[in-house]
């Protein structure tokens, strides 16, 4: 049975419970319910008969209930709950905790063996010692409890939405071997991965995608959310060969129309300890249960939780939009559902970002489908429309200046391509967001080609900062009423940490303009607003 030390961060049980009793989305993933008679904790929005007040416990997160004895509903699925927030603006400690378990979160920071208290205590610049002491803290747990946890919920939700062999599982999930996999579910569910496998309803045997085989799971996320402007951003963006968009009645838009898009495929590739996974993905919203449903192709099976990972950097899954809402409704009150766009991949999201400077969005497009029509490997798709992948940073390295040339490139453009392509390829530059956002920026920006607006733009959508601010973009100005970059920052100020969302919300305004200006610095600001979404990346 669970032990009854007290959570250690302290939470507003009464405001607990009532979020609770009314199933509010709006905290799923921001506590989690215990329940002394059970022993076992849920999200706020599962629907199970609600528990007596005395019976529940509230934690801030899913390992400081694992580490009290609780363990998961098989109902809701913690492990489908949207992640905390990790960025703050508070003391140097609980700066210095979440920036860890920010790192621990990120499956592209790390090897395939996975970070240790040490590795993450070196790349933050302390002590194990010291790290292991405001982790436990700020969260109850250890690094390490807190990185089990997490893997476990991993394995969970494939063992729950998978048939993958349980070796499959254990592997993906980041267990060095199966026997610790087993060890470890036993040790903390009283079941092992076949039982629960079992108990949970497994996904049915025939449940891959008629087009071919395919992994389906679900991803949470807080509403409000703006389904329709993300995906209208990405269709917007879409390049020939590795994105195709389907409509909400399967059929193709009408010229002049403003068709209302229903899913996102695209292909992807994922490198891990040596070795490349290539696949394609799609994606839509069940906005009544507010989830993304997720199809993954079988090849992406043994970096599922890495492709997870992605797809929710690339929707902005994981965003808190009370405390964002909280901080920007009063100043852009049209923009409550909005989420940042993200990537899949870091070294594209820079290309395509390059390309995009001085050039509408439609121009940005014509030029990424070239570049990838010439450079991208073939990969073969049940997806009409998905053919290719995005070229490598080695491939784009090893282009010859005519080659570009001929697809329309610029010789500024080719060499800022070139040079990010090498930096990526050698291993100097990291464009995930477990990077360290202020020095990528600095290195960004010391590369030929790159300014401030690029940098900023690519930890943006790329390094996931959500404090990213373009000040010199004059679209941006103009939407702020302000005619100096100094001007735009000092706006700025009331409304960090969330000044990306600021900024997304000030390029979605009625009023912003839609002619692309330029910059100085071989930088350049795109067209801010095409019908309702901006960037011309």
């Amino acid at each position: 049975m669970p032990t009854s030390h007290s959570p250690t961060e302290a939470l507003e049980s009464d405001a607990c419970y009532l979020a609770m009793k009314t199933h509010d989305a709006r905290f799923d993933g921001s506590f989690f319910t215990a329940v002394t008679s059970t022993g076992i904790y849920c999200r706020p929005v599962c629907r199970v008969k609600l528990p007596r007040r005395e019976n529940c416990r509230f934690f801030r997160h899913a390992a400081q209930a694992e580490a009290a004895g609780f363990r998961p509903c098989l109902r809701c699925r913690p492990e489908l709950a949207p992640r905390a927030a990790s960025w703050s603006t508070e003391d140097a400690s609980r700066i210095l905790a979440l920036q860890a378990a920010r790192l621990i979160d990120e499956p592209d920071a790390w090897s395939e063996d996975g970070p240790g208290a040490a590795q993450i205590a070196a790349r933050l610049g302390v002590s194990d010692r010291h790290l292991r002491r405001i982790f436990e803290v700020q969260f109850g747990v250890s690094p390490l409890q807190y990185l089990q946890t997490r893997r476990l919920l991993a394995a969970k939700q494939l063992i729950a939405d998978t048939r993958l062999p349980m070796t499959q599982v254990a592997l993906a999930s980041g267990f060095a071997s199966v026997r610790r996999f087993n060890a470890a579910f036993l040790a903390h569910y009283g079941l092992n991965p076949s039982a629960m496998r079992r108990a949970g309803g497994a996904a049915a045997e025939g449940e891959a995608d008629s087009r071919g085989h395919a992994i389906q799971v679900r991803l949470g996320f807080r509403p409000p959310y703006d389904a329709s402007a993300m995906l209208g951003f990405f269709a917007r963006r879409a390049l020939r060969g590795i994105e195709a968009m389907s409509t909400a009645d399967g059929k193709a838009p009408a010229k002049g129309s403003t068709p209302t898009y229903a899913k996102l495929a695209r292909t992807l590739r994922v490198q891990q300890g040596g070795q490349a996974h290539a696949g394609w993905l799609q994606l839509g919203f069940d906005l009544d249960r507010e989830q993304v449903l997720l199809s993954v192709s079988d090849s992406l099976a043994p970096v599922l939780p890495i492709v997870i990972s992605r797809v929710r950097a690339l929707f902005d899954l994981d965003a808190e939009p009370m405390a964002i809402n909280a901080a920007l409704h009063a100043a852009f009150p049209h923009g409550d559902g909005l989420r940042v766009p993200g990537a899949v991949d870091g070294f594209e999201l820079a290309v395509r970002a390059v390309l995009g400077q001085q050039i509408t969005v439609a121009a940005a497009r014509t030029l990424g489908s070239r570049l990838v029509e010439a450079f991208g490997e073939p990969l073969a798709t049940p997806i009409d429309g998905l053919d290719r992948l995005f070229p490598t940073p080695a491939a784009i390295a090893a282009a010859s200046g005519d080659a570009l040339g001929q697809l329309g490139i610029v010789r500024q453009r080719q060499t800022a391509l070139h040079a990010i392509a090498r930096e990526v390829a050698d291993g100097r530059l990291a464009l995930h967001a477990g990077a360290d956002v202020p020095s990528t920026i600095a290195a960004l920006q010391e590369l030929p080609g790159i300014g401030a607006w690029t940098a900023q733009y690519i930890a943006m959508r790329a390094l996931r900062w959500p404090d990213a601010f373009p000040a010199g973009d004059v679209a941006l100005q103009k939407a702020l009423g302000v005619t100096t970059a100094r001007a735009a920052s000092e706006a700025s100020q009331a409304w960090r940490p969330w000044r990306s969302y600021a900024v997304l919300r000030a390029w979605h305004a009625p009023t912003a303009p839609t002619t692309p200006m330029p910059a100085k610095g071989g930088d350049a600001t795109p067209s801010p607003l095409i019908t309702t979404a901006g960037l011309a990346a």
